[in-house]
């Protein structure tokens, strides 16, 4: 697949694009969801988010495994000693904070029925926005590994979307739980420890001590070894 070495890469225009459709999409149906729950059932309007979110995620994953080189080469940290290593454990951590979403697998499965809770224990005294600081350290990685300004432009647009993320979840919560909500707010921080070290939360430990961590874990080694595998799979799609 051609690599263009210029800053006016059109495939950086590409990638803006389909993470402004992905924006509208998964933010527009969160919004849309006590509407659609109403109309269409807690369950199906579960399953109609998750397939419009992958429909949307899974070509644009593999447009960024196929152009991550594409743009300027800005800097070139490969090959220096510890760099591999500290990107895979900047890696890990995202994962971390990027995926305690999905401890309740079977409301994301829709078996059960689907709910908006408020948490305020595990990864939430820490911030409560985990996916946000995931994505901001995954890119942080990525972007320092790869170098080029098709990464650059990438990270900048996920971070953007998780930006506009926190304000639009927060902003859904309020409206969902009122007062509750509030307290929340009051008990936590989006700047990862922030309330604790403001002394409004205390960290539990033993509360990471969940089996959805372990999963976690195994995500991240299964992710190590299937990385290259993933690459070259996607190298055979014309994307």
């Amino acid at each position: 697949m051609p690599v263009s070495h210029t800053w006016l890469a059109s495939s950086q225009l590409l990638m803006l694009g389909q993470l402004l459709c992905f924006t509208i999409a998964h933010s527009g149906l969160a919004a849309l969801r006590p509407w659609g729950e109403q109309q269409l059932g807690a369950r199906l309007y579960r399953v109609l988010f998750a397939l419009v979110s992958l429909s949307l995620a899974v070509p644009m994953l593999i447009y960024f495994f196929n152009h991550h080189y594409d743009g300027a080469q800005l800097w070139q940290v490969q090959g220096v000693p510890g760099a591999e290593t500290a990107v895979w454990l900047l890696s890990a951590l995202s994962f971390l904070f990027l995926y305690p979403a999905t401890f309740n697998l079977l409301e994301i499965a829709a078996i059960e029925k689907p709910q908006v809770h408020l948490f305020e224990t595990g990864i939430i005294p820490i911030t409560r926005h985990p996916q946000m600081v995931g994505q901001i350290i995954w890119c942080l990685a990525h972007t320092l590994w790869i170098g080029t300004s098709f990464t650059l432009v990438t990270s900048i647009g996920l971070v953007a979307y998780h930006l506009f993320g926190v304000w639009h979840g927060d902003r859904r919560l309020q409206a969902r739980f009122g007062e509750s909500f509030e307290t929340l707010k009051n008990h936590t921080s989006v700047f990862p420890f922030r309330a604790v070290l403001q002394k409004r939360q205390t960290l539990k430990w033993q509360e990471f001590l969940r089996p959805a961590y372990a999963g976690v874990v195994a995500f991240v080694l299964l992710t190590w070894w299937a990385h290259p595998w993933l690459i070259r799979a996607s190298s055979t799609i014309d994307w």
